[in-house]
């Protein structure tokens, strides 16, 4: 006889439970070929667990989606289109706050449409969870690896480095197809953000100053992304797509924060000129850039004066801010751009 495993149940009750409200029972039995009694087991614990809302009368039970709700399904890339997956296999089955939906709707066919377009991968395994405080977005594809990607398309030596230009934006290998704002806004809708791929991983949390950080890789081929969103937020999509534009109305993706942090690594010094070519690679795709000094210590001469003084002067189109800088660097900059 089946053993039904409860965890495995989870990840395709919710979807059952809104196709099959009036007879589940039967459906998970046909599904699994567990006896009529271990069904009837199964879904007390899925009612008594917040899995399942139980309606109807005693002899004919009426079973809906309850507080947590899963489903995760499994893609071959080739030929995705991934608003189909959204439309027909996911958002039917959530019940999210509209503009909490809107930011995961926008998460998932970004996540989605990379792994598709650039991960070089064969399929791809998407799961969405929804909990009584949080919806969190899991999006897994057996590809080359984010970071190798973009390390091999923009000749980058070090995975840090790849992190680098995505934390800028409007990176992208494939630009006549793509713009590069996918996986920036969706990090950004996101209270959780982390990025594994290829034991290599970086997290953002959205309460936390100091922006990407490394994390505790997964050892994994391919690319695993993770985002999770409070129900209760007040973010939302325009709102956030709006502070990235210097017009204020989110039409316009023209300014950037560079996170030196991610060029040198915590507390060592900036010390090179090429250092500096690498924070103003790709700089002139914005109008404003501010230059994050947060962790750094201690810089060059030589830093300063390429970024703040040769490429100002050659970028003139380009604001450079300099922010979170100790008073001896705000002077290095400050003597840098009078040069």
């Amino acid at each position: 006889m089946t053993r039904l495993v409860f965890d495995h149940l989870t990840n395709w009750i919710t979807a059952a439970a809104s196709e099959h409200s009036h007879d589940l029972a039967t459906h998970i039995e046909e599904r699994t070929g567990a006896s009529h009694r271990a069904a009837m087991s199964a879904l007390k614990r899925l009612v008594d667990a917040g899995w399942l809302a139980r309606g109807g009368s005693g002899r004919r039970p009426v079973y809906t989606p309850g507080s947590l709700r899963q489903v995760a399904r499994s893609y071959t890339l080739y030929g995705l289109q991934e608003d189909l997956p959204w439309q027909r296999d996911f958002a039917p089955h959530f019940a999210l706050p509209r503009h909490v939906e809107r930011m995961v709707q926008h998460g998932f066919t970004e996540l989605v449409n990379n792994a598709a377009d650039h991960s070089g991968g064969s399929s791809v395994t998407v799961s969405l969870r929804q909990t009584p405080t949080h919806v969190q977005l899991l999006v897994s594809d057996d590809g080359i690896g984010v970071f190798d990607k973009i390390c091999s398309a923009f000749q980058l030596e070090d995975p840090q480095h790849a992190m680098l230009e995505l934390s800028k934006g409007r990176l992208t290998s494939a630009p006549d197809a793509h713009t590069g704002r996918g996986l920036f806004f969706s990090s950004q809708l996101a209270d959780v953000f982390d990025i594994h791929a290829n034991n290599t991983a970086y997290q953002r949390r959205a309460w936390e100053s100091a922006g990407w950080k490394k994390g505790r890789a997964l050892p994994r081929q391919g690319s695993s992304i993770y985002m999770a969103i409070a129900l209760n937020t007040t973010r939302t999509l325009d709102g956030v797509m709006e502070t990235w534009s210097l017009a204020g109305d989110g039409i316009e993706f023209d300014q950037t924060r560079v996170q030196l942090r991610l060029l040198a690594g915590e507390g060592l010094a900036l010390d090179s000129r090429a250092q500096a070519r690498r924070v103003g690679s790709r700089l002139s795709a914005f109008k404003r850039a501010e230059i994050d000094f947060d962790g750094v210590t201690d810089v060059g001469h030589g830093f300063t004066d390429e970024l703040f003084r040769v490429f100002a002067k050659a970028n003139p189109q380009i604001e450079l801010i300099a922010v979170n800088a100790t008073p001896r660097i705000e002077a290095l900059v400050k003597s840098a751009r009078a040069g």
